[in-house]
């Protein structure tokens, strides 16, 4: 039987690789290496519990580190482990640290590797996320685009695609299944539905201290509860870099939520504000206005039908936005939720006839 290793170390990686484990396990011995990306017990574990994803044969528990000690400690990790398990494929996930140590450390090693959610662009080669992205393509034996957008970008760098849907939407359809049942009162205390924004923040240009302060005070002013589940790195920002990080009167901070209880919070929330590509999406699954604090996205079929704006800085006119809702409109264009399905038996077929 062929052997595949997988490699996640990120929140958004955990959910899109659940779905596609499913199938891969079918037809191929899968060994999963977890990075430790995202090490903090809200951003992994409790991924791995409520989604009931087998433990990860392997964690590198690479921790915090700038990007390049973490892409660095991740490589040599991760080599150890190709090295003793010899896999037929590696794949890898998006566009985050892990993604690119994955990918190096594959070719390095004269490795086969697949990159699933190809072809994404932001066109700003200040992000860390879109260096991560072209070098990851670029390196690929096989790139797994999410929509025909994405499959141009390819072609236009001139490289092939596999268009194969969104493997996020796969998680999303299935997961929400899963929320059906879940009580808002239980996740946050007090909040009712349609009448609060859900928000996430976590880049570093949203984060510098000085940025994150004019933001939230710009969203403090909304006059909308704002429901926040803040990443450890933004909250150490919030509580030791601002002077006024008690003045957030309608912003309630609480705990990174598990997959399902977020789900259960974007289907309730009125809008969402976020500068997650991920959320982005989920929002728009979720039938959500969605406001990106970000002067682009990779996502640009999200702002069709004016369902996603692009609020840099947080400069937007949010009251008017959040009640013009007439001409928004959500039509999916990142497949029917089988991107698992398509991409095992492209595997299949590329690996037992190669």
């Amino acid at each position: 039987m062929k052997k595949i290793v997988s490699i996640i170390g990120a929140r958004p990686q955990f959910i899109k690789h659940e779905p596609l484990k499913h199938f891969i396990e079918k037809s191929f011995k899968e060994i999963t290496i977890h990075t430790g990306q995202h090490y903090d017990k809200n951003m992994s574990d409790v991924f791995f519990n409520e989604m009931d994803i087998k433990k990860p044969e392997y964690n590198i528990n690479v921790g915090s580190g700038s990007h390049s000690t973490q892409t660095n400690k991740m490589m040599i990790g991760i080599e150890e482990i190709l090295i003793k398990e010899e896999p037929d494929m590696i794949i890898v996930y998006g566009d985050t640290n892990s993604t690119l140590a994955g990918a190096i450390t594959a070719k390095k090693l004269k490795m086969r590797l697949s990159h699933i959610e190809a072809g994404m662009r932001s066109f700003n080669m200040r992000m860390p996320e879109e260096i991560n992205r072209i070098i990851t393509d670029r390196l690929s034996d096989i790139n797994f685009v999410p929509s025909r957008h994405a499959l141009d970008n390819l072609k236009n760098e001139g490289m092939n695609g596999i268009l194969c849907g969104d493997i996020m939407y796969d998680a999303f359809k299935y997961y929400s299944k899963k929320a059906e049942g879940n009580i808002l009162d239980n996740i946050v205390k007090g909040i009712k539905s349609n009448e609060y924004i859900l928000m996430t923040l976590h880049r570093v240009s949203n984060t510098i201290p000085e940025n994150l302060e004019i933001i939230l005070n710009r969203l403090n002013k909304i006059g909308k509860e704002i429901i926040f589940p803040i990443h450890p790195r933004t909250l150490k920002i919030i509580k030791s870099g601002l002077k006024s990080n008690n003045q957030f009167n309608n912003i309630e901070l609480i705990e990174p939520v598990g997959y399902i209880d977020m789900i259960t919070l974007m289907k309730n929330s009125l809008c969402i504000i976020t500068d997650s590509g991920g959320l982005q999406k989920e929002a728009y699954y979720a039938e959500k206005k969605c406001f990106t604090v970000r002067g682009e996205t990779e996502w640009p079929e999200t702002m069709m039908y004016n369902a996603n704006i692009l609020c840099p800085n947080a400069e937007c006119d949010f009251i008017t936005e959040i009640n013009n809702t007439a001409n928004v409109k959500f039509k999916n264009p990142y497949g029917d939720g089988n991107s698992a399905e398509i991409i095992t038996k492209y595997l299949m077929e590329y690996l037992y006839d190669n």
